[in-house]
């Protein structure tokens, strides 16, 4: 089986000769073992992938090598056109205020207040002003359904909040791309629904998403592409209505019969 996937032929892509994404036979290795074992894939503008697979199976570190977390060792990955191994430090930085990234925890910084933890990017390296900063903070803080929480501390909020806060301030710089790694793994299950109705809204706005997920409903609800990961590589991708109802793999119909058990 190919392990190149467009998933331009899925769901709602919009037409575009360049992908918004694009890695090609990309490897990462941590010494013998293979995290990435030669992937390969494109998404356009506008598309929501979620990538699902069993722990291991390199999910993370495919997220972690599109922002460039992880330098990958061996293919070439491509963010709008432009070959992250051939960039400098400094177009390295300006590039990746293009793709905002999401974490399993929220990396708030505990010393400054939400409205703070927000408006600190868009200063920093957009050059906003201070009264633009927080206007737009205030603004994406409404989106995610917390304005009332922007004076107080990390601390002081819940897990959920925090993760909502974690998503606005993504936001805040205004970004091409939004990268999810599993947002709600280190949430209490009743606190998983309120950042999984954010991201469905999100969803809705049109903006380019890849999710690594265990939320098979998210991922039903929201996806135009499921990829399925397993051993470094990409065993199927496809429509979530095939994929829950026909995966193409026997891997696939193992992974699904575990996942949807629970």
């Amino acid at each position: 089986m190919t392990n190149v996937i467009n998933t331009a032929s899925a769901g709602n892509a919009t037409d575009s000769s360049i992908p918004l994404i694009e890695m090609k036979n990309v490897v990462k290795r941590y010494g013998d073992f293979h995290a990435l074992d030669g992937v390969s894939l494109q998404v356009r503008s506008g598309q929501r992938v979620v990538v699902c697979g069993p722990s291991g199976s390199g999910k993370s570190t495919l997220i972690r090598c599109l922002n460039q977390l992880e330098k990958h060792d061996a293919g070439e990955i491509r963010i709008d056109g432009r070959a992250l191994s051939k960039l400098s430090s400094a177009e390295l930085r300006r590039i990746r205020t293009d793709v905002g990234m999401v974490f399993q925890q929220f990396n708030l910084f505990p010393h400054l207040t939400v409205l703070e933890n927000l408006t600190l990017g868009p200063m920093r390296t957009r050059k906003l002003s201070a009264q633009q900063a927080d206007k737009l903070a205030r603004e994406y803080l409404e989106r995610v359904d917390i304005p009332e929480q922007a004076d107080k501390y990390p601390r002081q909020l819940s897990g959920g909040q925090q993760q909502r806060v974690a998503i606005a301030r993504s936001l805040c710089m205004e970004p091409k791309i939004l990268l999810f790694d599993e947002p709600t793994s280190a949430l209490d299950p009743e606190m998983i629904v309120e950042v999984l109705d954010v991201m469905v809204e999100l969803a809705e706005t049109g903006i380019t998403m890849v999710v690594v997920t265990h939320e098979m409903g998210f991922a039903n609800q929201v996806a135009d592409t499921i990829v399925f990961m397993d051993g470094g590589k990409i065993v199927e991708s496809n429509d979530p209505e095939t994929f829950f109802s026909n995966p193409a793999s026997e891997r696939g119909k193992s992974f699904l019969r575990k996942i949807l058990r629970h």
